[in-house]
């Protein structure tokens, strides 16, 4: 598929089983990468005047002494600064050995307006904050303002986290190989890479395969296969019915918007579950959306046995405290499977909070035999009401805190944000990169939660209906752009369904 992220680790375990298969060695592989870079340099920057290449002791630094020789030998002025020598024997020794250029002592670096730097100081693997030198560097090229290459990943920008340690250098273009890592999709590091090009250095899918990877880039290819298509012969309810608790008179309107967007997803039939006191309120404002009293745990369990409801979202505009928490257990409680029909539940904005206080009431009913599929889509707050030692723990990346509490729950997280992750129990991660800032406006998380309520109504398993969700909500906003409100996405998605459901990977 191309869309895994491989962890440092996981590159280092692809390039040891390339090595064993044959026929290229280590050395082989790192004249494939710096050749993929200098082609790089020689296609974007025909005209940069000199090129500065920065270059460390271990295999990032022997990707940029290939770089650095074959610009050379392609008539291109070329300064090179080192920083350490590589190890004896190794490919990135043999690199620098190969690289005829004079060789200049990072202390001493120095660049002028109108240069181009190639840096090849640190990799993916870079775990501790850069200092000295290096950090001089970043301060040098920043204040010249000259345009960088990055190899892997921007020196300073963690491959695992996407955290900066201490500095980094902010990339134009950043070569990378084989698979993306995490850190060019984790904020801040996403910031820091650029435009980021994916460079086939001989890796095979094969060997990615062995490795396994759990995380993906969440786009299409990663969940197109699961996507619902309704049959010929379908009907309203062989799609699915999903429904929206309603908050009271003067918070229908979050509910009101998860429906529409729960519909537009493609559910076959979708209800609001009303307070007696709200009724006539979310009457006045629904024509294609269904409206039903819903008081009581009683109201609701005389619901479900009567209409056999497919998916739920609870909490937008619902209001914390026990009502919220009462009617999560019952649906929890209701069971899964054809008897009770129930595919899942997604719990957000005060449904989440609503369990601040006992999370593991929660998580417990979530771990319970036959129990509903549960999707919780927390922002970073109410993240940290739910789970605060994972938010806290700082030695963990936004991906590991969110697998952290998918694990804890047993529920698909989706941690939202700019570089929104969600992932599922079994260990199943994604990050989403087509995310805008157009979608930071009230009610668009209220618009995801119906989304993936639309979508898992009509049978989508929860990982991969909450990162389809998560994709369509972004994509559908982003094409909208400027002045988009969150009554306008339900629209603005129907575009980008028709193109998923046209597709032929979708499953018919």
């Amino acid at each position: 598929m191309r869309n895994e992220l491989l962890s440092p680790a996981e590159m280092a375990e692809a390039d040891r089983l390339t090595i064993a298969e044959g026929p290229l060695d280590g050395y082989g592989l790192m004249r494939r990468a710096g050749a993929a870079v200098a082609a790089v340099v020689l296609a974007r920057y025909p005209a940069a005047k000199r090129v500065h290449v920065l270059c460390g002791p271990g295999n990032n630094g022997g990707d940029g002494y290939v770089v650095a020789r074959l610009l050379q030998e392609s008539g291109v002025e070329v300064a090179l600064w080192v920083s350490g020598e590589p190890r004896a024997g190794s490919d990135a020794a043999f690199a620098a050995a190969d690289c005829p250029l004079e060789r200049r002592p990072l202390s001493a670096f120095a660049a002028e307006a109108g240069s181009l730097a190639v840096v090849a100081l640190f990799g993916a693997g870079l775990s501790k904050p850069l200092s000295g030198d290096a950090a001089r560097s970043v301060r040098i090229v920043t204040d010249l303002g000259l345009p960088v290459v990055a190899i892997d990943l921007p020196s300073g920008v963690s491959g695992e986290s996407g955290a900066i340690l201490g500095c980094a250098f902010r990339a134009a273009i950043t070569v990378t190989f084989a698979r993306k890592k995490p850190g060019h999709l984790l904020l801040p590091g996403r910031e820091m890479c650029g435009e980021i090009v994916l460079a086939d250095i001989g890796i095979g899918d094969g060997i990615i395969a062995r490795i396994a990877p759990q995380t993906f880039e969440n786009g299409p290819a990663l969940w197109l296969p699961a996507f619902p298509v309704p049959a010929v012969d379908a009907h309203k309810y062989r799609r699915g019915h999903a429904n929206v608790f309603s908050g009271g008179p003067s918070a229908t309107g979050a509910a009101r918007l998860s429906a529409l967007a729960a519909a537009r997803s493609g559910a076959g039939a979708v209800t609001v579950l009303s307070p007696a006191n709200a009724m006539q309120v979310n009457a006045a404002h629904l024509t294609s959306i269904m409206l039903r009293k819903a008081e009581t745990v009683a109201d609701l369990g005389a619901f479900l046995a009567d209409r056999r409801p497919s998916s739920f979202v609870l909490g937008p505009g619902f209001g914390v405290g026990e009502k919220a928490r009462d009617f999560v257990h019952a649906l929890l409680g209701a069971g899964q499977g054809q008897d009770a029909g129930i595919e899942g539940l997604v719990l957000d904005a005060d449904g989440i909070t609503s369990f601040r206080d006992e999370p593991e009431t929660l998580f417990q009913a979530a771990r319970k035999s036959g129990a509903p599929a549960l999707v919780m889509t927390p922002h970073e707050g109410e993240f940290g009401r739910l789970f605060p030692d994972i938010a806290d723990d700082e030695a963990l990346s936004k991906l590991a805190k969110a697998r952290a509490a998918a694990a804890r729950a047993n529920a698909v997280i989706v941690y939202k944000g700019a570089d929104t992750v969600i992932a599922a129990p079994d260990g199943r991660a994604a990050i989403n990169s087509n995310g805008a800032p157009w979608l930071a406006t009230a009610g668009s998380g209220d618009v995801l939660a119906g989304i993936i309520a639309g979508l898992l109504a009509q049978g989508m398993p929860a990982f991969e209906a909450a990162c389809a969700g998560v994709w369509i909500h972004a994509e559908a906003g982003s094409r909208f752009g400027p002045g988009l409100i969150a009554e306008d996405l339900p629209l603005a998605m129907v575009p980008v369904l028709r193109e998923l459901t046209e597709s032929d990977s979708v499953k018919r």
